[in-house]
């Protein structure tokens, strides 16, 4: 008989199917054996009266892989709405060991519970809410793609070894590369830069490598950046760019897993179609009035900085997203660009969503002269050094004013879940104690 999806059954009412999958719970109830097989699409119930089929359960443990043949009865009380009546059972691989952890209840997220739930990731993620975090995730994704895709975007594949660290910022995991040193890639940002050149309007989503010795909740050393970069642009006309792609994702994973974000206990963010924007000296100025802690004149935001003003444009600005503008040119990359009119401040924006920083954005030095003194003079750099070569040519050769930004796709996505660690938001999360699994 050909399979169906568990989805599927409770269209097949009156019918006999036959569903394979993995066996994800068993329960006797009022001397009946109740048992739910999980597929990609779900899970479906089945109802063993015979003694013989429920026989052939016994010693099985959760993960048994099985094909169950019955009739199709709907049960709206069932998950799916259905449930297979009389079913005959083939076991095609049996599981007798015991699993270490329960998958048929939701698992424990809190901070304490967090190894346990990572060192055993691979079962852990067959639970059906762990593993709607990452179809969300998936969408999110798509609707990224998308969004860029529509706006006339290029996708490309850059590097992750490169020869050397010349970017500056965080620090970089360096290996043996046939007797060289090599590093990983910390970002795309000059070849995304260069491709600039080329198509215009380019973006990657693709891992990114930051050796930072950080134990905290919203910090890995290996994460999905998406990254973008466009041409014949400006600082407004980025940030406007960027609200439709925070809106797009976030639209995206409502409208598909509704229903999987409810019983996260998400709740939809609000959003308005252009998200309102703040100095980072306004932002200042208002936390260090409501809570007496003085940050006036600080170079960046504190942490609970960034949340207190996301609560703030929650309920004064109606939008749980904000950009922080006016950063200090003092703090900025060589290849970012001063601001025309008051070269103190870089024309950069950082967006903040539901309390932590998810993008930085900035526009680029375009003019070639001005990119080698800025690589002097910020970066202490060589510009006959052979990494910044690429680059270089690309601004020698003829750059368009333009500028782009990164995201990183994890945060995003424990944002819109409403999960407290970052890590949560990562299949194997990779930090500075954790390779494994």
């Amino acid at each position: 008989m050909q399979r169906i999806l568990a989805s599927e059954v409770a269209a097949h009412a009156g019918k006999t199917v036959s569903v394979s999958g993995w066996l994800h719970k068993k329960r006797l109830l009022g001397g009946l054996t109740f048992i739910n097989v999980r597929d990609r699409s779900g899970i479906v119930q089945a109802v063993v009266e015979d003694k013989a089929e429920v026989e052939k359960l016994r010693g099985l443990q959760i993960g048994t892989v099985l094909t169950v043949t019955g009739k199709a009865v709907a049960e709206e009380r069932a998950p799916g709405g259905a449930e297979l009546h009389h079913p005959t059972l083939e076991i095609t691989t049996p599981v007798t060991h015991e699993p270490p952890i329960e998958i048929d209840k939701p698992l424990g997220h809190k901070s304490e519970n967090l190894d346990t739930l990572f060192d055993n990731r691979v079962i852990g993620l067959r639970n059906l809410q762990e593993a709607a975090v990452f179809k969300i995730q998936a969408a999110i994704t798509d609707a990224l793609r998308k969004y860029f895709k529509d706006n006339d975007f290029t996708e490309i594949r850059t590097p992750k070894l490169l020869a050397e660290p010349t970017e500056g910022g965080a620090e970089v995991f360096q290996m043996d590369y046939f007797g060289k040193t090599a590093t990983l890639a910390q970002s795309p940002q000059f070849y995304k830069q260069i491709m600039v050149g080329v198509f215009e309007r380019v973006f990657e989503i693709a891992p990114v490598y930051r050796a930072e010795p950080s134990a905290t909740t919203r910090h890995m050393t290996e994460y999905i950046s998406v990254d973008a970069e466009m041409g014949f642009i400006s600082l407004s006309e980025l940030e406007v760019f960027l609200s439709g792609l925070l809106n797009a994702a976030v639209d995206a994973a409502w409208d598909q897993y509704e229903p999987e974000l409810k019983r996260w206990n998400a709740t939809k963010p609000v959003l308005p179609k252009t998200i309102p924007s703040m100095t980072m000296a306004e932002i200042h100025e208002k936390y260090s009035k409501a809570t007496g802690e003085n940050t006036v004149g600080e170079k960046d935001l504190r942490p609970d900085e960034e949340r207190w003003i996301c609560e703030y444009a929650k309920k004064n600005l109606k939008s749980e997203a904000l950009f922080v503008s006016e950063w200090p040119a003092s703090e900025m990359k060589f290849y970012h660009k001063a601001n025309d009119k008051n070269p103190e401040i870089a024309d950069r924006v950082d967006l903040l969503f539901r309390g932590v920083e998810i993008v930085t954005a900035s526009m680029r030095e375009n003019q070639y002269e001005v990119v080698i003194k800025q690589l002097k003079e910020l970066a202490k750099g060589d510009p006959n050094d052979p990494g910044y070569a690429a680059l270089l040519n690309a601004m020698k050769y003829g750059m368009p004013a333009h500028g782009g930004f990164g995201l990183g796709l994890e945060r995003l996505t424990q944002k819109i879940v409403g999960l407290n660690n970052v890590k949560e938001a990562a299949l194997f999360p990779r930090d500075i104690n954790r390779l494994a699994p």
